[in-house]
């Protein structure tokens, strides 16, 4: 291994401030217990505004949360599923739009441990306890599907390769340090399924060629940085590229811990929501018809808000399960075993994002017309909720379950599941 094996990679500084490395789960989920109350301070206003969580961001870096899945012969506390999903939840109940930056961040470093060689995980897993932060440009526009790519990389006289294409909803790419690009390997035969060879560029955010737009403008998650990136035949190492294809040519949790990650956030929402509809019945009026002297003694509104309390509850739990599963699965990751992780967190996924919309919807009719004023801002739960919870559609999860039970039909292998 050379002195600068990836010399191609300029990395800007992470914060003025010392990056903590945590030692264990417990102090993971205490790092993110403190972020989330400092975070929830500012959401509202920072969703309103659509100013992007700058300051935040660095806290998080600082925080060490961004390392804490290293693995322990790397100087990480390998943290498990079940810490990484509760960390998540915990910073959405605060502020969804910032739970999601950080998401792809954790599942390429999955990616990394799974398949890239030694100097590779070396390199990358002691940039990410150094604080910096790695994004997604995954996702195009043109193709038939989110699974079609035309980006490429393509192979230089040299041994290293260009990379050109355009990327969509590349979440925390506008503070990335590293984006992580996937692309087809343009010279590589077909997979014998016909199906393009992919792998993943880990490149420096200001390689020459590389061009990230701030032109996010969804209706909720405002403020997750999710910009455009443009690569112009950017000059990409073979030891910057990592292998995609391989993920899921045999039992995985790759996609379960990605998308139990996704759950935390839409439950996390549904928390959020709610706790604040709590704080909003505490300040309305009742209803005349109830002759209740406060609106928590309103016993149509008790029982409306007790409903909402044990579907967030079930959610909750269900997140649980299914990080415990995806846990179990990685210790023996047999096809069984894969496939019940899987499942679990179908499951999770699915009620998680039922809670979160009803939660943030209902928020209005428990604090009433109040709790519809522009200055409070509460409309960013079911902006975030409704937002988020599109990023794959719940109504496939219920079909893979459904075949699960009735036929004992394992999940597809591949990113979403």
């Amino acid at each position: 291994m050379s002195d600068r094996p990836f010399a191609a990679a300029v990395v800007p500084t992470v914060v003025d401030r010392p990056v903590a490395v945590l030692r264990s789960d417990a102090e993971a989920i205490e790092a993110a217990g403190s972020l989330a109350v400092r975070f929830a301070a500012g959401a509202g206003g920072r969703d309103a505004e659509r100013r992007l969580p700058t300051v935040e961001v660095e806290e998080l870096s600082a925080s060490g949360l961004l390392g804490s899945t290293v693995p322990a012969r790397f100087g990480g506390a390998d943290v498990s599923v079940a810490t990484l999903t509760e960390v998540f939840r915990l910073l959405a109940t605060a502020d969804a739009s910032l739970a999601q930056i950080p998401h792809s961040h954790f599942v390429f470093l999955d990616a990394l441990r799974r398949q890239g060689d030694a100097d590779q995980q070396g390199f990358y897993f002691a940039q990410a306890l150094a604080g910096r932060r790695f994004a997604n440009a995954q996702s195009e526009r043109g193709g038939r599907t989110i699974a079609d790519d035309a980006t490429t990389l393509r192979r230089r006289p040299d041994g290293g390769y260009l990379l050109t294409g355009e990327k969509f909803y590349c979440t925390g790419a506008l503070f990335a340090h590293w984006l992580v690009v996937r692309a087809v390997l343009a010279d590589t035969p077909a997979r014998p399924d016909g199906s393009p060879v992919k792998a993943l560029a880990y490149i420096a955010r200001d390689t020459p060629g590389v061009r990230v737009a701030d032109d996010w403008d969804g209706m909720g998650q405002r403020t997750t940085a999710s910009g455009t990136v443009r690569l112009d035949e950017v000059a990409v190492e073979a030891n910057q590229v990592v292998p995609f294809s391989p993920i899921f040519d045999g039992p995985t949790t790759y996609g379960a811990r990605a998308q139990v990650l996704h759950a935390a956030l839409d439950t996390g929402i549904a928390r959020g929501a709610l706790d604040d509809a709590a704080a909003q019945v505490a300040k309305a009026r009742p209803w005349f018809e109830s002759g209740a002297a406060r609106a928590a003694d309103d016993p149509l509104l008790v029982q409306q808000a007790g409903e909402l309390e044990i579907e967030v509850r079930a959610a909750e739990a269900l997140l649980r399960e299914a990080a415990a599963a995806v846990d179990a699965a990685e210790l023996d990751p047999t096809d069984d075993a894969t496939a019940r992780a899987s499942v679990a967190t179908a499951v999770a996924k699915v009620a998680g994002a039922r809670a979160a919309v009803r939660a943030a919807s209902e928020l209005f009719e428990l604090g009433g017309t109040r709790s519809a004023a522009g200055t409070l801002n509460l409309a960013r739960h079911w902006r975030d909720g409704r937002t988020h919870t599109l990023h794959d559609p719940s109504r496939w999860k219920v079909q893979h379950i459904g075949r699960w039970l009735l036929s004992g039909t394992p999940p597809p292998r591949h990113g979403q599941l």
